[in-house]
């Protein structure tokens, strides 16, 4: 039976919410960074990724960890020091996101 699109809505999907979750240039590669080489300071990240303002940086990561994918911890120290790591949660996601690297490394026909 074919599923009709009256009365229904992407908002309402979890392909959305997963989307608005990673959606924009960066939040992606930061996920894949904090992946590869957690934990991870914010300099070793910005250096990483390559390109990339501070305030850019910044404001993804916020955004991240308000939304529960990235943990943010201070160390209390002369030349205080943050490090960033992947939550339960965001772990979760990188499932998805190893099949999304798995995928751009197959070959494609010209």
């Amino acid at each position: 039976m074919a599923k009709s699109i009256a009365g229904a809505r992407y908002g309402d999907t979890g392909y959305s919410y997963t989307m608005s979750l990673i959606q924009g240039k960066h939040k992606a590669a930061v996920l894949y960074c904090l992946m590869e080489y957690e934990p991870v300071r914010f300099n070793e990240m910005r250096r990483y990724l390559g390109g990339i303002a501070d305030k850019t940086l910044s404001a993804n990561l916020r955004e991240l960890e308000r939304d529960g994918l990235v943990a943010r911890r201070e160390y209390l120290q002369i030349s205080p020091k943050v490090e960033y790591s992947l939550t339960e949660l965001g772990a979760s996601l990188m499932q998805v996101l190893d099949q999304l690297c798995l995928w751009g490394e197959q070959p494609r026909p010209r």
